[in-house]
Parts: C-alpha cells; structure tokens; sequence
C-alpha cells in the first residue's frame, strides 16, 4: 500500500451494523496492512484543536527560563515540560530536534490498581493553556476508545474488552514543538526512525509536513491527513498484545527542505495508553501454527518503564 486509508468514525457509531461491519472491516484492515489510517467523524471540532495550537505556541515561545520552570524531575518526562534534544528514538544517541509538554490523564487511577498518576502540571503564565489541553484530551481519549472497540470486534474479542484497561488509563498528550533549525544537524532528525510505545496513536492534522511512515516495501510514504482527519496508529503494546496481526508501523519525522529550515513544525499526538496492570501477554486467538507466539509475557506498566529508559528518559 502506498497511501493511507481513510475512514469514518460515524460508520461505526451509527445504527446501521452494515456500516460498523464496513468500519471494522476497513480499520481492521488498514491496521494489519499498514498499521497506519485517517479518521473522519471523530470527537475533535475544528475550533478546539485552532484554540490548543494556539495555546501551545504562545507556551513555546516563552523564555527559556520560564519553560525551565515546568520541567519535572523524577517524573520520567510523563508531565510538563521535556526541553529541546533530550528524547531520542531507541537504539540512537541523537536527541531529537523537539521540546514538548505532556497532558495527563485527569481521573484517578482505577482503585483495583493501587497506582497514582502525577499531577498536571499547571501554565501560570496562560489562563487557557491548561483548560484548553484538558478539553483536547478527554476529546481524544473518548475517540480512542471507541476505535480501541472496533478493533477488539475485528481480532475476535468481546467489543468492550479494553474498556477495564484503557478507560483511565496512563494516556498523555504531547504538543510537540519543532523549532527552526540553525545550524547543519549532525545525524539528528526531528523525530528519528520509532514505533510508538502505547496501543494507538491519535494525531492531529499537524501543522507542516514531515510526517512519514514505512510501508512492508520497505518505502517511506508521507503521512498527511486532511484538516478533518486524525492520523491512528497502531503502538507496541497493541502490536505485542495481538502477537503482531495488527502491526506497529516504524515512522518519523525528517527534516524540512533547507530553505524551511527557519519555520517552526507543531505536533500534537494523543498516545492512548492503558492501565499499568494491564497483561500484555499474545493474545490465544492471535496465535497459530503459521503465527507462533512472537513476545514474552509482560505488563504494560514494565514494558512502559523498559522503554522509556531506553528513549533516554529514565535512567
């Protein structure tokens, strides 16, 4: 495949079970073929997402100092501010180009697993950058769950399955900023070659093109989804739970054309994550004689720390 599906969300929540079939099929598909699909119909209106790019340039643009401020230590990066180069993709020594913030979730943590989540962290220098962030994330969150639905019909599974592990889950929302590059990069990318952790992937029309993603040709194809579409892609912890039927697509960020190298790129990724109990173990009907059982037995919460050591985000 050399593009990527397009789909509609409102398929799947109508009263019509021939266009949820349609909506299962088509998603369940583009997730085994490329790992990667553009929604339409989703739960994100056109003014929220104007009103959180908006917030987050103002956040960027403060001074350094003041960004300084909100960068947390202890926290692994999962809350406030991460500052330029200090995330690299696994298996690299290279920051990427990017400072970012992350949102996180709001409920508490179900009881059953004696978690906490960290506090948000909160902007005192912009009264809406942290009511905007909120309404963004619980708008995203609702929509990944109801995708998260359709693929628990199309791998065989009861349609609520992953309601007891992804509602109040551990999910984080990142506006990512990438700032006009200065200078010749010495090996390093905006975002360099990566699966995501989680189990989707939620991206908002980005603001500058770059995305790309690689298909089973070994080719790079852009990723670009329309002002109405968020891009959905398939994480390693889903990759992993599904023993690879539904396939966690390597993609990345390049860098603009030199003569763009003054502009400023915005990202904002939804990563759905789930409860750190959660057993990621291959599911039983994702297992055959021609697809044995490809990971070890692992909880997400221990895959989670395991990865982001190796992202250079705890020691």
């Amino acid at each position: 495949m050399s593009a990527i599906p397009s789909v509609d969300l409102s398929d799947f929540l109508s009263e019509d079970p021939n266009r949820k079939s349609k909506f299962i099929n088509e998603i369940g598909q583009a997730f085994e073929n490329i790992g990667f699909v553009a929604l339409k119909g989703h739960f994100l209106d056109d003014e929220l997402v104007a009103k959180l790019y908006h917030e987050i340039k103002l956040f960027f643009e403060l001074p350094q100092e003041v960004k300084n401020q909100y960068e947390i230590p202890g926290t692994g990066g999962q809350r406030g501010y991460t500052s330029f180069g200090k995330e690299h993709a696994k298996g690299r020594k290279e920051g990427d180009l990017k400072e970012f913030w992350h949102f996180g979730q709001y409920k508490p943590a179900p009881a059953h697993t004696g978690e906490s989540y960290p506090e948000n962290v909160q902007v005192k220098e912009l009264d809406s950058f942290n009511t905007i962030g909120k309404q963004v994330y619980e708008a995203l969150e609702k929509t990944a769950l109801e995708v998260l639905r359709a693929l628990a019909l199309h791998i065989g599974l009861e349609e609520h399955y992953f309601d007891a592990y992804a509602i109040a889950g551990n999910s984080i929302l990142r506006p990512i900023h990438y700032p006009p590059i200065t200078s010749e990069p010495k090996n390093a990318v905006r975002a360099a070659a990566h699966g995501d952790i989680n189990l989707i992937t939620l991206l908002m029309g980005a603001q500058g093109k770059g995305l790309q993603v690689k298909n089973h040709n070994e080719e790079w194809v852009d990723a670009i989804a329309a002002p109405d579409e968020l891009m959905i892609n398939v994480g390693d912890m889903l990759s992993r739970h599904t023993n690879n039927k539904l396939k966690s697509t390597i993609h990345r960020v390049v860098n603009p054309p030199r003569e763009l190298w003054g502009s400023s790129r915005y990202s904002i990724p939804f990563f759905m994550h789930p409860i750190s109990s959660m057993p990621l173990n291959c599911l039983d009907n994702c297992i055959d004689e021609n697809h044995p059982k490809a990971f070890e037995d692992i909880t997400a919460g221990d895959y989670l720390n395991e990865r982001l050591v190796e992202l250079g985000l705890k020691k």
